[in-house]
């Protein structure tokens, strides 16, 4: 498994769903777990331990409310925490600065309030700096997108 996906509730998956989206488009071997900071903390370590037995290359860490999992998750590992804010409370605000604000040394890559595709991507991204077969399929990935949007857009604009 490259890549594991992890959030504190049942009804954060609808949102985390962007993420296992992009890694599938890009074939990407990915496990996802229900673990919460506060109300497991002993099982989320033990998890980490066996990611990182298994040499899992990144973790994807959803959190709303207190959102502490991704920097709990970032100060108890070494491989590289993506955060997704979940819209919870305050309109995700809250969460987006919780995981933002990570004090120096221990960082958490952040990506926008529900957007766990991007999360995804940018797991997508550092992984594509290791395994050349990724990185040829964001490199296509990437030209059929921009090749997509001239086309849809050289039509022009009616406003």
């Amino acid at each position: 498994m490259k890549v594991a996906i992890i959030f504190g509730s049942r009804s954060d998956s609808e949102v985390m769903k962007g993420a296992a989206k992009a890694l599938r488009e890009f074939n990407i071997e990915f496990e996802a777990f229900i673990l919460s900071a506060h109300r497991v903390p002993e099982q989320l370590e033990k998890t980490l331990i066996k990611l990182e037995n298994e040499n899992c290359e990144c973790v994807i860490a959803g959190a709303g409310l207190a959102a502490h999992l991704p920097g709990v998750i970032a100060s108890k590992t070494i491989i590289p925490v993506v955060g997704v804010p979940i819209n919870a409370a305050l309109n995700g605000l809250d969460a987006l600065l919780s995981i933002v604000q990570m004090p120096k040394s221990i960082p958490v890559a952040t990506v926008g309030i529900n957007n766990s595709y991007n999360a995804g991507m940018l797991a997508v991204e550092m992984l594509s700096l290791k395994y050349p077969e990724i990185r040829k399929k964001l490199i296509e990935y990437r030209e059929t997108m921009k090749k997509n949007f001239i086309e849809e857009n050289e039509k022009g604009v009616d406003l």
